[in-house]
């Protein structure tokens, strides 16, 4: 892995501006310390929030729409107010090295990383977004105010950052669960998706029916949850039952949590469920089954944590 330096030295012998050849490559090495946390597609606060943070954090999941080929870094101000830009380099200068600073960084990767650093903090004298790519500025923007700059960013993370390529059936499927994520999270509809890139609201996406579509989400969500290392440390109780081979107990532990979502998803009115009828009713309840049975499978497979 190239170093920070290394990489600020070999822009520059490219003419690049040492400034900005210094700055992005600050923000790199940043990211690279956060990254083996990181999921792509998913806006992830690091140094965890305080309580004065969580309004601006909600804020941001609520109104950022990431395509699954980016990672995301929401900054709190202990770990944004640690770095800064080169002192020479006023026009990077957004906040009061005295003042809390909330940062996002969006990185592309790829061949030419590109970077996307926003100054959001209500504290900033001048929030704004800079864009870099091979030590290069690539594009500056001032807002008024934190509230216009999160507009501006969300505009800014479709032109600069958005995945251009041809989308395959797994950036559907991981952009629509990371957007049910963010619904569970803030327990709301209003949150920002593009109907054509979800599969819940085009199933023709994945050749798929709604019903199918929706059970397909149904059982991704929960497979990825019971398969994660908490789920089992976290209650001893199911781990007893699965290790026992109960299978009437993890059937109806699958059925119970498949009806939860349901029920989120009706409430939020995510989905028109009147859509449902005759024909496809029939497809609603063998999808149903399938999905519990699918899940149930999974729960008695599961490999105990010692």
């Amino acid at each position: 892995m190239t170093s920070p330096l290394a990489k600020a030295k070999q822009w520059i012998e490219e003419k690049k501006d040492p400034r900005s050849a210094h700055w992005q490559a600050g923000l790199e090495s940043v990211l690279e310390l956060f990254l083996p946390d990181m999921e792509k597609g998913r806006l992830i606060p690091v140094r965890g929030l305080e309580e004065r943070e969580t309004p601006l954090f909600e804020s941001a999941l609520a109104q950022l729409d990431l395509s699954p080929n980016v990672y995301a870094a929401f900054l709190t101000a202990s770990a944004a107010s640690a770095i800064a830009p080169p002192d020479s380099a006023e026009e990077l200068e957004r906040i009061d090295r005295s003042k809390p600073s909330c940062k996002i960084i969006i990185l592309r990767p790829g061949e030419e990383r590109r970077i996307l650093c926003a100054e959001i903090s209500e504290q900033a004298h001048r929030p704004g977004i800079d864009i870099f790519q091979s030590g290069a500025l690539l594009g500056t923007y001032n807002y008024e105010n934190s509230e216009d700059c999160m507009d501006g960013l969300k505009k800014a993370i479709k032109a600069h950052a958005w995945k251009k390529e041809t989308w395959r059936e797994d950036d559907y499927l991981g952009y629509t669960l990371n957007w049910f994520d963010r619904v569970r999270t803030l327990n709301t509809s209003d949150v920002s998706v593009d109907k054509n890139l979800s599969f819940l609201h085009s199933p023709t996406l994945i050749k798929a029916s709604p019903a199918d579509a929706l059970f397909q989400l149904i059982y991704l969500l929960l497979a990825r949850e019971y398969q994660a290392p908490e789920f089992l440390q976290e209650n001893p109780q199911i781990s007893e039952k699965i290790a026992q081979k109960d299978v009437a107990f993890c059937r109806a532990l699958a059925e119970n949590h498949i009806f939860d979502l349901l029920n989120t998803i009706k409430e939020l009115d995510l989905l028109d469920f009147k859509q449902f009828h005759d024909k496809e009713s029939k497809t609603f309840q063998t999808e149903f089954q399938r999905a519990r049975e699918k899940l149930r499978a999974l729960l008695m497979h599961l490999k105990q944590i010692k």
